[in-house]
């Protein structure tokens, strides 16, 4: 049977999700490829859940089905989640330091074939709510109690897939699904606001009849409130548009490089280091 990892107090899930955001430099910078503020922004929520009470999960027995789930549907930043996995005991936080080698089963995307604990393979952008979705009406159907997490990024939410999932998951009262929106900011090219202005989310998904919250994503206690929030709404699906900082926890470092989006790139090992005193 899953179980919940130990929960944390708040002090206690803000040095966590430091130590996440050490392992996300860690790696891509040893890999010299990855997505770190993609990652990064996303921390407070994966943190959080992971260990802030909110999961059940059982490391020892991934596939347990009475687990709870996480859907990474922004599957670029998935240096985040293995962080967070290794330090639930998963795997090793040496074991991912081989992110993006040849042969390792630690991808730049999620694979849920090669490692046991991901929920679903990702990186096709548009698609994690869909599968999300999927997986909670089937574990309703098995008479399963099984909350089941998406989080996509605020560039994918242009995809008509994502808003087709939104529907019909209001259609069918999926209260045991929790859409989290990582509204850092930024996509691939540029700017959302630029490239596909959404960034009004909350009435959009509201009006579709979702229970909706907007929160500072990257403020621990906020993210806790809206998590437990949503956990108590068993009507209908939930929404949590978090809106972060891209890079948040290693700013001044991105501030100097001139270059806030910082997409698809990792720090080199000097920027490493001073993103790391920052994170000490």
């Amino acid at each position: 049977m899953a179980v919940s990892a130990k929960k944390l107090g708040l002090d206690e899930l803000k040095d966590k999700a430091k130590a996440i955001r050490r392992h996300i430099i860690d790696i891509t910078t040893e890999a010299a490829s990855g997505h770190p503020s993609s990652s990064l922004s996303a921390t407070e929520v994966v943190t959080a859940l992971f260990f802030g009470g909110f999961m059940k999960l059982d490391p020892k027995n991934p596939t347990a089905k009475e687990r709870d789930r996480f859907v990474l549907s922004k599957g670029h930043a998935v240096p985040v989640l293995y962080a967070a996995m290794a330090e639930a005991g998963f795997f090793s936080v040496k074991d991912i330091m081989s992110l993006r080698k040849l042969g390792s089963v630690y991808e730049g995307h999620p694979n849920m074939a090669r490692l046991p604990g991901i929920e679903a393979s990702t990186g096709s952008l548009g698609q994690g709510l869909s599968f999300g979705l999927g997986q909670a009406l089937g574990v309703r159907m098995d008479k399963i109690d099984s909350h089941v997490y998406v989080m996509t990024g605020d560039g994918e939410m242009g995809e008509g897939q994502v808003w087709e999932a939104i529907a019909a998951a209001e259609k069918y009262k999926t209260s045991n699904l929790t859409l989290i929106i990582d509204q850092n900011g930024y996509q691939q090219t540029g700017s959302t606001k630029e490239v596909l202005d959404l960034t009004a989310f909350g009435p959009k998904v509201e009006a579709f009849g979702w229970h909706v919250q907007t929160i500072n994503g990257n403020d621990m206690g906020e993210v806790v409130k809206a998590l437990e929030a949503a956990r108590k709404i068993t009507d209908r699906p939930t929404c949590i548009v978090s809106q972060t900082k891209k890079g948040f926890g290693i700013l001044p470092v991105l501030e100097k490089e001139k270059d806030l989006n910082y997409h698809g790139k990792p720090l080199s090992k000097k920027l490493a280091e001073e993103a790391l005193a920052l994170l000490s």
